[in-house]
């Protein structure tokens, strides 16, 4: 509390005002917004001030109002009252319980309840209002404090229907056949348990209200036993998370619409963390953040439970990343190549092809027994249908799961869409697949989380994000990992995308993500402008896996390549205002030209690892000499062509062993002079 509202609660409990005021005085502020504002205005008289005070306020708050106006301490009023009715509370001792019935209570009955409460919470005085409400349909609920204790039949009922909904859907999904009597049978067996069962389950629920409701924010009172992360779940049934946890209110971010809420709704907690449905039937579809389908498909019947938010794999259940994740993209694979279990980051400006990696790689794990999950934050319908059609087109959403959180999401929901999927993919990790998992993108999740803890009040820091926005993104790429055989043996690989502003890596977060990942593939502006596609920088892009997750095929046909391109990349800049150069210059600068020609890819033209080797081996041996730089990607494809129809054993081999022997290069070698030929 600040002095001002220190001394206005002096000046409160002074006066002794009455609860009954203070709260009336509290609602004309909140129902009012600009009853604050006129009477701090230096322009409104004070006769007029006096005015106000007098028609809206209890008379037992006029001397304290004009006090307030005279002090300039008007702005403080508000929080000083909110703290007054706690101290009132506090002052009393007493506790006020509040039972909703359809059948009214014996006197009997009363006092045994009235006796139930005091032992409950140790109070010697308590307040017990008796509300007759026909829609529990019977039994009782009884709220005190902030526990409420449900013995209705409706609540019964609906757990009932829930718990009967579940089961009848196990059975009405892929097999039908055999269900028919088997479901029938089984239904009729939990409907006997529920029946029995009916008065036992009905239980004690924490809950709270709310004192401040606007945009997807809920502050709540109550819940003293909530923990950070905690799903709750509100009067109108729609859910929230527990963000901030503060010394008497509760922070919660919305995961729906707040239609039907107001000041003093209640809220009451589920004892879960904040989770995920998952399933083996999720491969294929597209959901929103909550494991909704969004596609228009049927329900997902979930098999398991994961949280959204999960501590990573400790060093021990770990090993190390030495299996390659290949791309298909040549001019990755060969100098940037990526291991099962690595975190790549891909970063850049907008429109150079960010996206288009991610896919391209995608694409290339079909028939490789790895699924991929596609996270798409704060982007377009439109622009993630387009996507979606992509990966159905070349046949790779039979192994992709695509989570969805659009623009016009609220910002709780692109907040937790990274998390929902990880959890999904730790999910099919954990049964021993490997898996791929996109961010596109991590900007604009750290957007979201900033708009989120403003309107939480937390402090904002540089670029008024707040203070754990690193934390933000390092407890979500720590996840990914590859486990060791007695941990399952699956591994989770992470390529998350960031957007840079003019190429400003340095800005804070691409600085934070690349501290966090174990390299970077940085696309450039000018480069994807002047056709060089994908854009990769070859100097400021890197792997810190490295040759370890790289074929031995792969890293002898590569080669020197990136020094071959940074000699021409400088020798090209140093000799653009030449008029005469060497022939060693000139054969430097063809060379280059070749490799920069070799490694321009079309979209969803992910190229097989034979491929990548074969042409990388034939460019890094003067097979391409003498070539036209414009034809270059016709020869190669003509070249392939021939190799496919004479050299199959060529390919079954690079295939099946990863390695380059001698004879294989020979080999490879006497079939490109022949094709020349």
């Amino acid at each position: 509390m600040s002095t001002a509202d220190k001394e206005l609660l002096r000046e409160l409990l002074r006066l002794d005002i009455t609860q009954d005021d203070a709260e009336a005085a509290k609602h004309i502020f909140t129902d009012c917004k600009d009853v604050a504002d006129t009477l701090s205005n230096p322009l409104v008289t004070s006769d007029e001030k006096r005015s106000i005070i007098s028609r809206l306020f209890p008379e037992s708050l006029h001397r304290f109002m004009l006090g307030a106006v005279k002090n300039r301490s008007i702005e403080s009023v508000p929080a000083a009252l909110e703290e007054y009715n706690d101290a009132l509370l506090e002052k009393q001792g007493c506790i006020k319980a509040v039972v909703r019935y359809v059948t009214p209570l014996t006197e009997s009955q009363q006092a045994d309840l009235r006796r139930y409460i005091m032992e409950k919470f140790v109070k010697d005085d308590i307040s017990i209002e008796y509300r007759q409400d026909p829609d529990i349909i019977g039994g009782f609920i009884l709220n005190a404090g902030d526990v409420e204790y449900d013995k209705s039949y409706r609540s019964a009922l609906s757990r009932m229907k829930e718990s009967l909904h579940s089961r009848a859907t196990e059975y009405t999904g892929s097999n039908k056949e055999k269900a028919v009597i088997g479901s029938m049978n089984d239904i009729i067996s939990v409907l006997k348990t529920e029946i029995q069962d009916f008065d036992v389950k009905s239980g004690a629920t924490e809950t709270g209200f709310i004192t401040r409701l606007g945009d997807g924010i809920a502050q709540v009172r109550g819940m003293n036993s909530v923990m950070y992360g905690e799903l709750v779940e509100f009067e109108t049934g729609i859910r929230g998370i527990v963000q901030n946890i503060e010394e008497k209110t509760t922070g919660i971010v919305l995961l729906g619409d707040d239609y039907g809420l107001t000041e003093g709704s209640s809220v009451a907690r589920t004892g879960k963390r904040a989770g995920i449905g998952v399933s083996s039937e999720l491969i294929g579809r597209v959901v929103d953040a909550l494991g909704a389908p969004v596609d228009g498909g049927e329900r997902i019947i979930a098999e398991d439970y994961f949280p959204i938010e999960r501590e990573a794999p400790g060093v021990i259940e770990r090993k190390p990343v030495n299996v390659p994740l290949e791309t298909g993209i040549l001019a990755i694979d060969s100098m940037f190549p990526i291991g099962r279990g690595q975190r790549e980051l891909i970063i850049g400006d907008r429109q150079t092809g960010k996206t288009s990696i991610a896919i391209d790689t995608i694409i290339n794990q079909k028939d490789k027994n790895i699924i991929c999950v596609y996270v798409a934050i704060g982007q377009k319908n439109s622009t993630v249908a387009q996507i979606v059609g992509t990966l159905r087109k070349h046949g790779a959403m039979d192994h992709t799961v695509v989570v969805c959180a659009s623009a016009s999401d609220p910002a709780p929901f692109q907040y937790i869409a990274p998390y929902s999927g990880t959890a999904i993919a730790e999910y099919f990790m954990s049964k021993g697949h490997d898996v791929l998992i996109v961010y596109d993108d991590l900007s604009k999740h750290a957007v979201a989380y900033r708009a989120m803890s403003l309107l939480l009040h937390r402090p904002p820091g540089r670029e008024a994000y707040p203070g754990d926005v690193f934390y933000l993104h390092s407890r979500l790429l720590e996840r990914s990992c590859r486990l060791d055989d007695e941990h399952g043996g699956g591994s989770l690989t992470a390529l998350p995308v960031i957007e840079t502003l003019a190429g400003d890596i340095s800005a804070y977060i691409p600085t934070n993500v690349i501290s966090i990942t174990d390299g970077q593939i940085f696309l450039e502006s000018e480069l994807f402008n002047a056709g060089q596609r994908p854009a990769v920088n070859y100097g400021l892009s890197v792997s810190r896996v490295g040759g370890a997750a790289q074929t031995k095929a792969m890293k002898k046909a590569a080669g020197n390549l990136r020094i071959d391109l940074a000699q021409y990349k400088e020798m090209e800049i140093f000799t653009q205002f030449s008029s005469e150069l060497d022939q060693s210059t000139t054969e430097l600068l063809a060379h280059g030209r070749m490799l920069t020609e070799l490694l321009k890819q079309p979209l969803c033209r992910p190229l097989p690892h034979y491929e990548q080797v074969i042409l990388l081996y034939a460019a890094q041996h003067g097979f391409f000499k003498g070539i036209p730089a414009a034809e270059i990607k016709d020869y190669c494809d003509d070249l392939m062509s021939y190799i496919g129809t004479y050299g199959q054993d060529i390919i079954a081999e690079i295939e099946q062993n990863k390695v380059l022997t001698d004879d294989l290069s020979e080999r490879i070698e006497r079939i490109v002079t022949a094709f020349e030929e």
